[in-house]
């Protein structure tokens, strides 16, 4: 659906995005992961045609040019008309997305029903909370049936709540159509996305599924629990490459070979060692992310 070569943005001596590149497929939930200042927004300002690209080529559905009625935008900080009901906010958005009134005032309510906002639909938006102000974002977003749905930053300045409702709407949203969203909270990513793309000044550090990212960032190092005390028992096993130990029951072992293991739990049963724990440790998904960005 969308591809993406060689994007760059340059402001006169900073270089905002660096030549990124990536494809989204239909109905893929693709998160843009990084830092503040690692370019998502400028990222999505250009894919959106809000930025001009120094450089690079967007394709659209095989087109180089974005069909803006083929796109759903939420900023991260939208803007709306406090003295403007949610139901003639969306009907006015609706006439600028070129719907006939029959169609504006029939996605008008499917909107506002779908992002539970029915109820609210005569009230004026300057009395809405922030969560029912991004709700309603992203019923603007969608009211004319977009293909692609970019959100920047959707759920950052919401409360827990708020946030719940919000990702539990994008769960939905995507079996509509393809999202594109930032993020700097890697726990969002995880919620909704298939897919992240992890920048870091302005360049891409990685692109994968999140399953991918854990499983890249595994360790050759494998953690030992037992009920008896290790501190000289590990000391003389020559298959043992390295060890350290966590406490006096338990240690975090590298072996000079696989095969290490099963001499090691063959030890381990001939001492009569009590085994409660042995596995091969793994980053959290915080670790591996925290690993690829530093890098």
């Amino acid at each position: 659906m969308l591809t993406v070569q060689q994007l760059t943005k340059k402001y006169k001596n900073q270089l905002a995005v660096d030549g990124l590149s990536f494809t989204i497929a239909s109905n893929q939930c693709v998160a843009l992961l990084g830092p503040n200042g690692s370019g998502k927004t400028t990222t999505l300002n250009m894919l959106t045609r809000l930025l001009t690209p120094t450089a690079g080529t967007i394709q659209f559905l095989g087109k180089a040019n974005i069909n803006r009625h083929e796109l759903g935008y939420l900023p991260q900080y939208p803007a709306f008309h406090p003295w403007m009901t949610a139901a003639e906010y969306l009907h006015f958005v609706g006439k600028l997305s070129g719907l006939s009134k029959k169609k504006r005032k029939q996605n008008s309510g499917e909107m506002l029903a779908f992002v539970g906002l029915e109820d609210a639909k005569n009230k004026r938006i300057g009395g809405f909370s922030g969560g029912m102000k991004q709700r309603l974002g992203l019923a603007q977003a969608m009211i004319h049936e977009p293909k692609l749905l970019i959100l920047d930053e959707p759920v950052s300045a919401l409360d827990p709540e708020g946030r719940r409702d919000v990702l539990n709407i994008m769960q939905e949203l995507k079996k509509r159509m393809a999202i594109l969203f930032s993020t700097h909270v890697l726990h969002d990513a995880e919620q909704v996305c298939d897919h992240i793309i992890m920048l870091k000044d302005g360049r891409m550090k990685w692109s994968g599924s999140l399953v991918d990212l854990k499983h890249m960032q595994q360790t050759e190092t494998f953690v030992l629990k037992v009920s008896e005390n290790l501190i000289n028992w590990l000391s003389d096993k020559r298959y043992i490459r390295d060890f350290h130990l966590l406490s006096s029951n338990a240690a975090e072992i590298t072996f000079n070979h696989k095969e290490g293991r099963n001499l090691l739990l063959t030890d381990c049963l001939k001492d009569r060692f009590t085994i409660m724990r042995f596995e091969q440790k793994s980053y959290s998904l915080e670790e591996a992310y925290m690993e690829v960005v530093n890098q």
